[in-house]
Formats: structure tokens, sequence, C-alpha cells
């Protein structure tokens, strides 16, 4: 299958202005920062929670704590060369029992990846509210999950990609849409 970059869909900057009006809405329909947790998805979205942590914090005065998710282990397309995979779970740095936590990831798709995050979280207690925030919302649902929260939304076709790319990553900042031959 071949890849070949079709567009960009937002430079550094507007990744970054992307991130602080999230911040802001974060900020605002919670009525401040006391509470809040940003849990993001491992990779990317642990980079935009950490981000989103920053700007919540020179809003309030005060940086929520953030930590990242990985979610291997409970995705439902985990491949079946190891029947019974061994569950290696991290610890949170904070507990988020009766805490809103804010589920932070770059894309969201068919829902799948979400699905399998809420799965993680739960096995680390019982947040009091779990919200969404994506930077781009893609389309293309699967499953019944929509964002709290959403940078961008942008309609994509089937054989589109929308890809993510962060400094600490890709050694670049941008959004791309990314076409397939198949």
């Amino acid at each position: 299958m071949k890849i070949r970059e079709k567009s960009q869909l937002m430079s550094g900057t507007e990744i970054d202005r992307s991130l602080v009006r999230l911040a802001h809405e974060i900020v605002e329909r919670n009525n401040g920062a006391a509470g809040l947790a940003l849990i993001g998805i491992r990779r990317r979205g642990a980079l935009l929670a950490q981000r989103l942590a920053a700007k919540i914090g020179g809003i309030e005065g005060t940086e929520p704590p953030f930590a990242a998710l990985d979610i291997t282990f409970y995705r439902d397309d985990l491949s079946k060369a190891s029947p019974q995979p061994q569950v290696k779970r991290v610890p949170l740095p904070f507990a988020i029992e009766d805490s809103l936590v804010i589920l932070v990831d770059d894309v969201l798709y068919t829902g799948r990846t979400v699905r399998a995050a809420l799965d993680a979280l739960v096995d680390y207690g019982r947040p009091r509210r779990v919200e969404l925030c994506v930077l781009i919302d893609r389309g293309h649902r699967e499953l019944p999950i929509q964002a709290n929260y959403v940078g961008r939304t942008v309609q994509t076709s089937s054989n589109e990609v929308i890809e993510v790319r962060l400094h600490e990553v890709d050694r670049e900042e941008r959004v791309v849409v990314s076409e397939t031959d198949g």
C-alpha cells in the first residue's frame, strides 16, 4: 500500500492555537481546573495532554496533573500471536477516583482506540466523569463515541489518513492528510 501526502491541514502555529482554545473551553466548562486530570493516549495523545495541562496551568495558575495511558493490551485488534498477553500496568502518578478525567488523543476516527482507553482507564479506578478531547475528529465512527472538545472537524474519505506530526516524535509540527492507493 502506497501513501502519499495530499495536503496540510494545520501548521504548528495552528496546532498551538487550537490547544489554547481547547484549554480555555475545558476551563470554562468546568469552572476552573480544580479536580481535573488529563490522561493522554500514548503516544501523541500523551504529548497533547502534557501541552494542554501546561496551557491550563497558564490560564488558572495551577497545572492539572497529566499522565500517559498505554492501551496496547486493551485493543480489540491485538494480534492473536500471543493468545493470553500479560498486561503490565504502569501506575498513574495520581489517583483518578472522583476526578474529572479529560482523555486526550490526536485523531478520533472509528472510536475503537477510545473504547480501549476507557477499558484501560477503569482498571485504575472510577473517575467522577470522563470527557474526550481530540485535536482532529475525522468522522467514520464504528462505535457511538463523541468528543466533548474538538480542535478541528475534518471530513475524510476512507482512503485518506490524518497524520498529526509533533516535534517530540516526528521532528516536525503539523497535521497532514495523506491518501492511500488501496
